[in-house]
């Protein structure tokens, strides 16, 4: 059963002017890895694959368990009704951490195993974030975010089962057990967007 249902993405209370800069930072980060071919795990709103549809000629196919988003593949990370390397980019925008951490290896094997070459991947990354802006004349803007560590309990919420940064979940076990099925290219806190937390991953192989 799907865990968020479609009244949740309103622009009002969903769409957020933080998420919008998310959303740049994920089209951003897929396209430049010139992709001919992406799925995208978790459909959301569905404002990254309408954006890739309507204005790129890349192959675009989503896959989720929430039959009322239609999707166009109708599965679980868990276990991807998908082939072995059939998509160069996979990527999976604030979509696992509503799996059990103790399935996170499994998720990230699925994302490994139908992935040709890249990933995509965004967490929520709790704690008191620090963000820097500098501008000088005739420079561009210098911009700088990260979070602090402040390990507070996580309590499931009905969606969440656990957020990076929350005690148990350090960013350090993620990484773990991010490299055991990929290399970690980049890794980034988009400036106006703090609780987002992006991984580009390579294939190991």
């Amino acid at each position: 059963m799907a865990q968020v249902d479609k009244k949740s993405y309103s622009l009002r209370g969903y769409s957020q002017p933080e998420r919008w800069v998310s959303y740049g930072s994920q089209l951003r980060t897929a396209l430049d890895l010139e992709p001919e071919s992406v799925l995208e795990v978790g459909v959301g709103d569905k404002v990254f694959g309408s954006y890739i549809k309507n204005n790129t000629n890349i192959s675009y196919k989503s896959v989720d368990i929430a039959l009322d988003l239609a999707p166009d593949i109708v599965g679980d990370v868990l276990k991807l009704p998908c082939a072995d390397r059939s998509f160069d980019v996979v990527c999976a925008f604030e979509v696992l951490e509503h799996v059990p951490f103790a399935d996170l290896d499994r998720a990230l094997g699925e994302l490994d195993r139908v992935s040709r070459r890249h990933a995509v991947i965004s967490l929520p990354h709790f704690g008191p974030p620090v963000r820097f802006l500098l501008k000088l004349p005739f420079l561009p803007y210098f911009r700088l975010a990260f979070k602090l560590p402040y390990p507070k309990e996580h309590a499931f919420n009905g969606q969440h089962y656990w957020e990076m940064g929350k005690r148990g979940y350090p960013a350090r076990k993620v990484r773990e057990i991010i490299r055991r099925h990929f290399q970690i290219r980049r890794e980034f806190v988009p400036f106006g967007s703090p609780y987002h937390h992006f991984f580009v991953l390579d294939k190991r192989s």
